[in-house]
């Protein structure tokens, strides 16, 4: 059967990005150090091309291609161009990081962007299969990712032990994804849907598979109690690994969810709503109280990403539209807080000296008041303190689980909030009121600059208007 080669237009962008990258590894073997500004550049402009492609090739109704693998509808539009904006900040603020400690090297940039395609995969997985492969291409990079130091003993650490949680929930997702295949004869996630539909409720095999997907995608995200790779991971890896980690690849995990849970698993709502509520009450505990202990500052946002986690799956357990868009509106903001944020760590790192203490933010405000400015709205942001987009990203999720009546797990999740606020204030308290430590000037680059200042006023105008962002996320889930 003849297949025209329009079909294939929904997936232009991953087959650019894929023949960018393999031309990307050739070149960088044929360039010295001191040209390596080359590879870098080249990466920035494969993603603002792969962005171009994306925004080009979005069509008004979704469209399957591929043996019904592959999937491009508005909601994978905006995921991938959002992923390619955060991966494209992450490399410009990895930059001089990189540089004076010696790993500015191609494989770093060719690793990001295998990364980025392992999530541009992710998002438009329309079967179990795809997802699986978009997931496993996403993994296998984020795990060299972490070991790029290779000099740094807590890097190979945090690696190994990244790798084996990893690997293990890898193959407990198989096992699920096996037996729903054994059950349905399918791989398809709409035609999963309709077997579950017809023939799920009840099922115990159906219930057994959906534990072993539930129990991945927990690992995956980082959810209570299978959080343990977090705070490791996120104090060993380089700082700008561990922002690659922290914010793009929660978007690709926002994506998994959804066609995981909701366009294949949907008929089992009420199955995995109630084991999405332990995660959730679990996660907000851990990651907000065990944060308040936190000394070392990637530790603490590790623990506080725990916590946002556990808001990301508050808007999905609600199995509602308006659910749906609250947690994509609440992925897409924590993702730009948190790259502002380890946006700060690096910019205060130097040769010889990590920034990832909390004691390292002393005197912010003395040493340079602006970029002290934005990490304030960064952590306010992050604490969810009016008029930062952060408020309003917490604000649609509760209003949404109020609207299926799970108020009390919303009066929960206000509480473990209040107290989580406590150590975002306590870095605003030692940014503005303690003398520093370090009266050394900041080695700041323009481009650091200009991408760390639009980084922190987005959230201060998304703050503003937010109504922008999630009639974006409303009308890309519409079906």
């Amino acid at each position: 059967m003849y297949t025209s080669a329009l079909e294939y237009l929904p997936a232009i962008p991953e087959i650019f990005l894929l023949c960018a990258i393999c031309g990307l590894l050739i070149i960088d073997l044929f360039l010295d150090q001191e040209r390596r500004d080359v590879t870098f550049l080249l990466s920035q402009l494969t993603l603002l091309t792969t962005l171009v492609l994306v925004v080009y090739t979005h069509g008004d109704a979704p469209r399957v291609v591929f043996a019904d693998s592959f999937v491009a509808d508005t909601m994978a539009t905006v995921l991938k161009a959002f992923i390619c904006l955060i991966v494209l900040a992450v490399f410009a603020y990895s930059r001089r990081y990189l540089i004076v400690r010696g790993l500015y090297r191609g494989e770093f940039y060719v690793l990001g962007l295998f990364g980025v395609l392992g999530m541009m995969i992710l998002v438009s997985g329309h079967n179990l299969l795809s997802l699986y492969l978009g997931l496993e291409l996403l993994s296998l990079s984020l795990y060299a990712m972490v070991a790029f130091d290779r000099d740094s003993a807590r890097a190979s650490e945090a690696a190994m032990k990244y790798f084996v949680l990893g690997a293990l929930a890898s193959g407990i997702l198989l096992y699920g994804v096996s037996i729903l295949y054994g059950l349905s004869g399918t791989l398809d996630l709409v035609q999963l849907s309709e077997f579950l539909r017809r023939e799920g409720t009840g099922n115990i095999g159906a219930a057994l598979a959906l534990a072993f997907v539930v129990v991945a995608l927990a690992f995956k995200l980082g959810a209570v109690p299978f959080h343990m790779w977090v705070p490791d991971v996120y104090h060993g890896s380089p700082t700008p690994v561990t922002v690659y980690i922290a914010s793009a690849s929660k978007v690709a995990g926002f994506a998994f969810v959804m066609r995981f849970l909701v366009d294949g698993l949907g008929p089992l709502h009420g199955d995995w709503q109630d084991m999405l509520i332990v995660l959730v009450l679990l996660s907000l505990a851990i990651g907000n109280v065990v944060a308040i202990a936190q000394t070392n500052l990637k530790r603490m946002l590790a623990y506080s990403t725990i916590a946002h986690v556990g808001f990301l799956l508050l808007g999905i357990l609600a199995g509602t539209r308006q659910g749906y868009s609250a947690s994509m509106f609440y992925t897409i903001v924590y993702a730009i807080t948190t790259l502002g944020a380890f946006g700060v760590v690096i910019l205060l790192s130097r040769a010889g000296f990590e920034a990832d203490q909390l004691d390292d933010l002393k005197g912010l405000n003395d040493r340079n008041p602006w970029f002290a400015f934005m990490m304030l709205i960064i952590l306010f942001s992050m604490a969810g303190v009016p008029p930062t987009v952060g408020f309003f990203a917490k604000l649609y999720v509760l209003r949404a689980i109020i609207d299926v009546d799970l108020w009390w797990l919303a009066a929960i999740a206000v509480g473990f909030s209040v107290i989580g606020a406590f150590y975002y204030l306590r870095a605003v308290k030692l940014m503005y009121f303690d003398a520093p430590l370090d009266d050394s000037a900041l080695e700041e680059t323009r481009g650091m600059r200009v991408v760390l200042s639009t980084n922190g006023l987005a959230l201060l105008a998304l703050g503003i208007y937010p109504s922008a962002l999630l009639t974006l996320c409303t009308q890309s889930l519409m079906w």
